[in-house]
């Protein structure tokens, strides 16, 4: 029986995605394995974003497509001329470890619609993809949101691309919550279900990216409505 894929997309870069990731991945229950489509900024020696998820939920992680510069996918290939693969044949990989996992959560690069390959295909590409192609209900996906302003445009806008290709988020994660958060913060955790229409997943504090994975793990529960 075929697993279910969770994509993990985020409003903007920066906005905590990637430790968003490792709780929804170490929060799971099954045969958990996390794919990265596409990772840039390698040449930086700066941990990958799968390293970071394995560090910190130990899922098995997989990273498709490593390029050195710390620019969208499709820029930093062709700056160096390099061939990536596209849309469909990541969509093909990720449908074969489905095959083999209860659970397979893709993370993707910056936003919704930053394109992972040189011929404009984007994470809502591979997305609608893998809906279309997989069992019906076996495809959710997942916004992890910033808490500060500007949030509530950035959140409605990605929400809005993802209903418009049919897909139904299934709510949404704040990747970073102040251990002091201001006023609007405060009123942003609020109207953010309310502007969204969807439920608030996680609030996940700021600094959680640093515990040890024993602590990550303990804690990553409780950061769950």
């Amino acid at each position: 029986m075929t697993g279910r894929v969770l994509v993990v997309t985020g409003t903007s870069t920066g906005v905590g995605k990637t430790v968003a990731t490792a709780a929804l991945a170490a929060t799971a229950t099954g045969h958990v394995t996390v794919v990265k489509p596409a990772q840039t900024g390698i040449a930086d020696g700066e941990p990958g974003d799968a390293e970071v998820v394995h560090r910190l939920s130990g899922c098995a992680v997989q990273e498709y497509t490593a390029l050195d510069d710390p620019l969208a996918p499709d820029t930093a290939a062709r700056l160096r001329g390099v061939r990536i693969p596209p849309i469909a044949e990541y969509a093909d990989r990720i449908r074969v470890l489905a095959d083999f996992h209860d659970l397979v959560v893709v993370e993707g690069a910056g936003g919704l619609l930053v394109r992972l390959d040189t011929e404009g295909g984007t994470l809502l590409d591979l997305a609608a993809e893998l809906a279309d192609t997989l069992p019906p209900g076996s495809v959710d996906v997942v916004v992890v949101t910033a808490a500060g302003l500007g949030t509530l445009n950035h959140t409605e806008l990605t929400v809005g691309a993802l209903r418009a290709r049919g897909l139904e988020p299934a709510g949404l994660v704040i990747g970073s919550w102040p251990d002091e958060p201001g006023l609007a913060e405060t009123c942003n955790r609020d109207d953010l279900p309310r502007v969204s229409g969807l439920p608030l997943l996680a609030t996940i504090p700021a600094g959680a990216g640093a515990l040890e994975r024993d602590a990550f793990r303990a804690a990553a529960p409780g950061w769950f409505a």
